[in-house]
């Protein structure tokens, strides 16, 4: 009951596709619609293979920092499966909010800052959990560090110096070091103390009254006099008596100089109401991050100004009205939501009584001896053929044949499957068990990349993508296969059928024809030619006595050639039957402007005439004689 009780800051699992890895996202609120569902609104968290490339190297760089500066050696002697593994485990916070239904959820996790002081292999060792030590911006593309980091560390601890002995002289000026800013044992009473800060609200109100833009902002004679008590007055009045040397009458002469009352504003006076509001509104969507309220809502007010104008609004009424006003609408929201266990069949589930297509020899593999169904069930060969037990298509992730369920995974075209336990492990990690080859770290079975076009797609949080290699296989067929191959070549049609790959093969058709032709033909063989070879040295002498001869240099273009004993080369007509241009067909490449071959209608034809030139001088007894030595 426990575990399917879901309450506002548990991490959850989300599920929003039947084959993508599932969701994982923090609540915030548990809200009610019109409708009567429940809705969770939550923090999102993103995965590596979530974002960009350029972001994951980022990502990368950073953890090689945080592993040099790691005081525990083990993470650097890890293996590389599990450093695979580890960073299925990583995740990046990011501030977006989102509105989901409850019923997706389909169970918790746990997500925690990273410290430098605990082992990344913890991780491992515990189902379900997860930590983050970046902050994802999904509009800027943007990967920062928390601002939330806890400084726990050799580095963060401030070093202490040796105690002083008894009677050592320190040797600092301890009056640079420190400022005297008011004296509790001076001459002056408690009530004189009480009495000066009265006259200083009273100067304080009257320069409100002849300041022009404070009579606007406090048009009555009250609102004037209650900023002039705030702390900022008293605080200059209790300043003023600690520079007077706490002289009554000078200090009285200070609060009023040559040109006028002294005014003290703080931050509360100088924000006019719009600012104010802005404030307010600002506060509700990014709580007491300043750096983003002044750079998304008051861009012109300082830092310092915005702290300083938090702390004091929080002292305001208005304060304790939204205060109670949220602690209203907590009251109206739901604290937890009860949901049950998700117990529907996944789409991606292989059933295990799918009867193959006996196409493309999908009768028999190892050489029509026997094959293996789309859910592993054997399948017999013809007959007479060697029963061979067939396995079906292992596990893309740990390799295994056998699983009490299969799941479809990857493209369709592929037909990769994944068992039960590496089903599970892709859901909740977003990656497989096993390091791929995609990321350099292992051989294997490399379809699971591959698009249906044969364009690479992102793997298991890899920032690499490259075209992975298909799975070599040896096909080894039986002699009765090889005859039906020569027997029935007008049925097969060879040639036509290696161009046209993906056309379907009645294989059935064919046994059954091969069978009727079989008692037909001659029971020995055709008797073939013997050719009787030289051995191996005679062939080393001939062709050490007869080198190849030095193949003549073309002639150049500036350079003159005699014609008058060569036949005109006579140039074949151009046939463009895709472009009406003069220079005839052209290549798919030279065309769109790629590097390659040059067509052979635009070849210059200067190496043809240095061939005959070639020919011509070359003696044709010497071709004779080399003619009847090879015989």
């Amino acid at each position: 009951m426990a575990a399917n009780m879901y309450r506002v800051g548990d991490y959850v699992y989300f599920e929003n596709s039947s084959s993508n890895p599932l969701l994982i996202r923090r609540i915030e609120e548990l809200n009610k619609t019109a409708n009567g569902n429940v809705e969770a609104k939550v923090v999102c968290f993103y995965r590596r293979r979530d974002i960009s490339s350029t972001l994951i190297a980022l990502a990368d760089k950073h953890a090689r920092e945080l592993e040099e500066e790691m005081e525990n050696p083990e993470m650097r002697d890890l293996p590389e499966k599990q450093k695979h593994q580890l960073r299925h485990r990583e995740l990046f916070l990011s501030r977006q909010l989102e509105s989901l239904p409850a019923t997706h959820i389909r169970g918790k996790c746990c997500v925690t800052l990273l410290n430098e002081t605990e082992a990344l292999k913890s991780y491992l060792d515990r189902e379900d959990a997860f930590f983050y030590s970046l902050v994802y911006d999904p509009q800027q593309k943007t990967l920062l560090a928390d601002k939330g980091e806890i400084r726990v560390g050799n580095k963060y601890q401030a070093d202490i110096t040796d105690l002083l002995k008894e009677g050592e002289d320190d040797g600092r000026d301890l009056e640079k070091m420190e400022e005297k800013i008011w004296d509790s044992n001076s001459s002056l009473t408690e009530k004189q103390i009480d009495q000066f800060l009265v006259v200083a609200r009273s100067v304080g109100t009257f320069a409100r009254a002849l300041d022009c833009s404070s009579s606007v902002r406090q048009p009555s004679l009250h609102m004037s006099a209650a900023a002039a008590s705030r702390d900022i007055t008293l605080f200059h009045a209790m300043d003023t008596l600690h520079a007077t040397g706490y002289d009554m009458t000078r200090a009285i002469a200070a609060l009023v100089p040559q040109g006028g009352p002294v005014l003290c504003r703080d931050e509360m006076e100088e924000w006019s109401a719009s600012e104010a509001n802005l404030f307010e509104e600002a506060l509700e969507k990014y709580g007491k991050d300043f750096t983003d309220i002044q750079q998304d809502f008051l861009p012109w007010k300082s830092l310092t100004s915005i702290i300083e104008y938090y702390y004091m609004w929080k002292t305001t009424d208005r304060y304790v009205q939204q205060k109670r006003l949220k602690a209203a609408e907590a009251e109206s929201k739901l604290k937890q939501v009860y949901i049950p266990n998700y117990n529907k069949p996944n789409p991606n589930q292989l059933s295990n009584n799918v009867k193959p297509a006996l196409v493309n020899g999908a009768a028999g593999t190892a050489g029509t001896a026997g094959t293996v169904g789309t859910a592993g069930t054997a399948v017999p060969g013809p007959p007479g053929s060697v029963p061979t037990p067939g396995l079906g298509r292992a596990c893309e992730s740990c390799y295994t044949s056998s699983s009490y369920q299969w799941y479809s995974w990857g493209p369709p075209n592929m037909q990769c499957r994944l068992c039960a336990s590496c089903w599970t492990y892709w859901k909740k990690y977003g990656g497989l068990k096993m390091p791929t080859r995609l990321d350099g770290e292992r051989p294997g079975p490399n379809r699971n990349n591959m698009s249906p076009h044969g364009l690479p797609l992102r793997h298991s949080g890899s920032p690499k993508f490259a075209v992975k290699t298909r799975q070599a296989f040896y096909l080894q067929t039986t002699s009765l296969t090889r005859m039906a191959r020569r027997i029935c070549q007008d049925i097969i049609r060879p040639r036509y059928m290696a161009r046209h790959p993906y056309l379907p093969v009645n294989t059935a058709a064919i046994k059954a024809e091969c069978a009727l032709r079989l008692p037909d033909r001659p029971k020995k063989p055709l008797p073939l030619k013997p050719v009787e070879r030289k051995p191996l040295e005679s062939v080393v002498r001939y062709l050490e006595a007869h080198p190849r001869p030095s193949k003549p240099n073309p002639p150049t273009r500036g350079g003159s050639i005699s014609t008058g004993s060569l036949t005109p080369i006579k140039s074949s007509p151009i046939l463009n039957n895709g472009s009406p241009t003069i220079l005839g067909k052209r290549t798919y490449e030279q065309h769109n402007g790629l590097d390659g071959a040059k067509s052979k209608v635009l070849a210059p034809q200067w190496d043809i005439m240095a061939k005959r030139v070639s020919e011509a001088v070359r003696p044709s007894s010497s071709l004779q004689d080399e003619v009847h030595e090879l015989d």
